[in-house]
């Protein structure tokens, strides 16, 4: 194993002639991280965090302090006026489809600015056929594509004017699209220009990726409601499973009472010991994700160096954690996520191949070597079998680890 940890002078050259190279953008990132650490330690306080609130409820869950304290303290950093933080949640995308049942009802009009939604939300919207989808109780769709990776804003206004939508949706991060995500200052200027034309739409941003990367999140521009998962950004690592809705307080109960049952709502919900590590990966994540940050611009800078295309570039602004190398062939893809495989900590020993998955058209490969399953905060790498053959990268507890799968990644890469 460690013969297997054991670069050659090439990739450690190139890596540390990257990290000199990247230290000024590196100084900002870390900058962000203490304003961001500011901002959750100033929600512990103000909201009086306490070890009771590590105690667990079993059952119906009922007068569960913690959960509640929880949900206030994820409101408060979020910059929303109420949270739903479940680990009844199995997915971010669990959560987006609740926050959508919850909110539309039959015959309404949802409409998606960002183009099409990331794959595992076609069955839940109908644009893939199934009987339990929104459109099999009568929920209409629209979208409308970016234009030169920007809202179609001029698009949007008349279609508002001509449409009775009652909810738009906008997807920050690209998922397995080659488009760019989404900043906090688009979200911000495309949700002004809507609301100078429709006051009561809904606005629902999937922010999954994108929290702590910047200054301000989707509440604080604007946006009604917002969802995320908890083995992503905020979870730090620590959270095993979960999610998160925040936002406007009716719509957060209508979506407490869509995940449990109506007239119950969020009143239930056993916490099942996870309290602790909500809290804990919650005070962990600006580190996180700025080590995630950091991983992903230095990925960005040395396979550029290699010749490959990437997206965001190392210097460009950043809306959320993942990167995306566009290897052109089905070879090379798999042998980078092989690499990241094979320097993870768990199951460093499998080679991961692709394969069918639920809720994916493609055969995808992904690498996660992680503590919990399916974490993307943790360093992961996995991408469609399609052209053009990209691998989204994401996640990176500790930059000193994921600098060792990428380095990992490069030598797999040349061999």
């Amino acid at each position: 194993m460690l013969n297997e940890l054991t670069f050659s002078d090439q990739t450690v050259s190139l890596v540390e002639e990257t990290e000199e190279e990247l230290k000024d953008i590196f100084t900002k990132i870390d900058k962000q991280a203490k304003q961001n650490s500011l901002k959750v330690l100033s929600a512990f306080k103000k909201n009086k965090v306490s070890t009771n609130h590590f105690d667990s409820t079993t059952g119906y869950g009922y007068d569960d302090l913690g959960r509640e304290v929880i949900e206030q303290v994820f409101a408060d950093v979020l910059g929303a006026k109420d949270a739903l933080v479940r680990n009844q949640f199995v997915s971010g995308s669990h959560a987006l489809t609740v926050c959508l049942f919850a909110l539309l009802r039959p015959n309404d009009l949802m409409l998606s600015i960002t183009g099409t939604p990331y794959d595992t939300l076609h069955e839940v919207i109908g644009i893939k056929n199934n009987p339990s989808s929104l459109a099999s109780f009568g929920i209409k769709y629209d979208e409308i594509d970016l234009v030169d990776n920007d809202f179609a804003y001029d698009e949007i206004v008349t279609y508002l004017t001509t449409h009775k939508v009652k909810l738009i949706e906008i997807q920050r991060s690209k998922g397995y699209s080659t488009r760019k995500s989404i900043t906090i200052d688009k979200v911000a200027k495309v949700i002004s220009k809507i609301r100078k034309v429709d006051n009561d739409v809904i606005i629902m941003v999937d922010n999954c990726y994108c929290e702590l990367v910047s200054d301000k999140e989707p509440t604080e521009v604007g946006a009604d409601i917002m969802v995320g998962s908890l083995i992503k950004n905020l979870g730090g690592g620590i959270a095993p499973n979960g999610a998160y809705i925040a936002g406007r307080k009716d719509l957060v109960d209508l979506c407490g009472e869509r995940l449990t049952l109506p007239g119950e709502g969020r009143e239930v919900g056993p916490t099942l010991g996870i309290n602790r590590s909500l809290l804990q990966g919650l005070f962990l994540a600006p580190s996180v994700v700025a080590s995630s940050l950091k991983t992903a611009i230095l990925t960005s800078k040395v396979v550029e160096k290699l010749g490959y295309k990437v997206e965001p570039k190392w210097n460009e602004e950043r809306a959320d954690i993942v990167q995306n190398i566009i290897f052109g062939n089905a070879e090379d893809l798999i042998n980078y996520c092989q690499g990241i495989q094979m320097a993870s900590p768990i199951d460093a020993f499998a080679k991961p191949e692709p394969g069918d998955m639920p809720g994916y058209a493609d055969k995808v490969i992904m690498a996660a070597g992680t503590f919990t399953q399916g974490s993307s905060i943790e360093l992961s790498c996995d991408g469609p079998l399609r052209s053009p053959f990209i691998a989204y990268q994401q996640g990176g507890l500790t930059y000193e680890y994921g600098r060792l799968g990428v380095m990992m990644a490069i030598e797999r890469l040349q061999k």
